[in-house]
């Protein structure tokens, strides 16, 4: 079944609703509610005959029986008494509103989401479906909702490299919309990785994933994500949490933990001031399990993520510039993570990859280690996708097989034999390459920031990318200059 035309059907009517105020967010935010309903009202029919835990006059037949005034009263009442209840139920509904001020409105997108059998479409077909909403969702700049998502070519490159196996504990303690956990999903049910039993398939819909996400909204929408590619009940209960997953060691511990932190340096709490303004002050966590004190929120994500993972627990983090170079706690952290972990693997990404403006990130693969003398890290190997490389996100977007060839140099298979494809005299703008623990730690600051291939556009300008890539690279700089600049002025204020 192409999931395509349902996509294109089902957002066609934001289009209706964006002249009534209605953000592409809200909308996806109601269709939520009303999917989950629908859903819901199947479960509640035979073959299955499930109490689910919704009041009859909250269900979805008391949705479709309304028109007008009535609907709009009843659908904000419904909203509200869902959310007080247990489970999943609760948790997709709390905090709910209706953003829909037209009840004619609101009554054609009740009839458009009555018109499809959520249930009898496979978890793949519904899982695309939203899927697709949530990255045109994330293509709306204007709204920050690109933020949560991170470029699923990216996430399926990073679960081919570290290839989680069945029978283990997944998290993400910046979970976003839970594209981590649906790629991992989508890997270990693959039956060309793996045949699963009966206890793994359990495990794999109850119990294998872990995530917390602080955005209310988020959560709400990676909740559903998840539910609607087969992972949780209807009314079971939520693995993932609301809480701030950086303000203590929950305790748990887990075998794979894959992560796009949320961008930003500063961890900041708003509180109001004595003139009764908004004001933002840095926020530092003090743990006595962290290597380095620091309001830096990638360090301390990249801190706690080496806390929350087994000993024998691996991880695959995107992470922006300056986690590689900075000093001070920067230079710090990325000692002891050499030093205690085994940080084998560097992706350089190029720009023009995130919704967010101007990001220069990397992926770094780090496999946790039991305390020793000596250092775990014994070479590192990078992949420079960055120089030379131009992708834009509508006409140039970065595709799975871009990454193929890091893929293969990383040989998920047997990562300890790996061949460079760099050589100085041979093969100069080789892309692959090792540098040992030695050449690092003897750099400034110990920095893992490093180049070899030269820049081509600075030096041949036959290989100035096209003019309209030059000026959204320019717009992007931009923007990403005044952001900063922005942060600046706040920290001085």
């Amino acid at each position: 079944m192409n999931t395509v035309p349902i996509v294109s059907k089902v957002w066609s009517f934001c289009t209706t609703l964006r002249d009534d105020g209605v953000s592409y967010g809200d909308y996806l935010e109601q269709l939520t509610y009303l999917i989950f309903l629908k859903m819901a009202d199947e479960y509640a029919k035979p073959p299955y005959d499930r109490d689910v835990g919704i009041p009859a006059e909250f269900n979805w037949q008391s949705l479709k029986s309304r028109r007008g005034a009535a609907l709009d009263i009843h659908y904000a009442t419904l909203l509200r008494e869902l959310g007080t209840k247990a489970g999943i139920l609760g948790q997709i509904f709390t905090k709910a509103q209706n953003k829909i001020q037209d009840p004619a409105k609101l009554f054609r997108l009740v009839a458009m989401v009555d018109g499809t059998e959520w249930l009898t479409m496979g978890a793949d077909i519904k899982g695309d479906i939203y899927e697709g909403l949530l990255e045109k969702n994330a293509e709306d700049t204007k709204s920050g909702a690109g933020q949560y998502f991170t470029p699923r070519a990216l996430i399926r490159a990073m679960i081919e490299c570290v290839r989680p196996e069945p029978g283990k504990l997944i998290a993400d303690p910046a979970c976003g919309t839970g594209g981590f956990f649906l790629a991992a999903y989508d890997f270990i049910t693959n039956e060309d990785n793996f045949k699963l039993d009966k206890r793994q398939k359990e495990l794999l819909k109850h119990e294998a994933f872990h995530g917390n996400e602080i955005v209310a909204n988020t959560r709400r929408l990676c909740l559903m994500n998840m539910f609607l590619h087969n992972i949780g009940e209807i009314d079971g209960a939520a693995t993932v949490s609301p809480n701030d997953s950086l303000v203590a060691d929950s305790g748990e511990r887990f075998d794979y933990v894959l992560a796009n932190p949320p961008f930003g340096k500063k961890s900041s709490m708003t509180f109001t001031n004595e003139e009764g303004e908004q004001d933002k002050d840095d926020l530092t966590y003090n743990r006595q399990d962290f290597w380095a004190t620091t309001s830096n929120k990638q360090l301390n994500f990249v801190q706690h993520i080496r806390t929350m993972l087994k000993t024998t627990g691996r991880a695959a983090v995107v992470v922006p510039d300056n986690v590689l170079f900075e000093g001070g706690a920067g230079e710090t952290i990325r000692k002891k993570l050499l030093e205690n972990t085994d940080l084998h693997t560097i992706l350089r990404l190029p720009t023009g990859v995130f919704y967010a403006q101007g990001v220069k990130a990397n992926v770094i693969f780090f496999d946790n280690r039991e305390a020793s003398p000596d250092p775990w890290t014994k070479k590192v190997w990078y992949y420079d996708y960055r120089t030379n490389i131009h992708h834009t996100l509508k006409k140039k977007p970065m595709r799975y097989e871009n990454l193929s060839e890091f893929i293969e140099c990383y040989n998920p298979r047997n990562r300890h034999r790996r061949k460079a494809t760099w050589n100085e005299q041979d093969a100069p703008e080789g892309r692959w390459r090792s540098y040992s623990y030695g050449e690092l730690t003897a750099r400034d600051k110990t920095s893992l920031d490093v180049f070899w291939l030269k820049d081509k556009s600075l030096v041949d300008l036959d290989n100035l990318p096209e003019p309209d890539e030059l000026a959204e690279q320019i717009i992007e700089n931009l923007e990403a200059g005044l952001d900063s600049f922005r942060e600046v002025l706040s920290a001085l204020r």
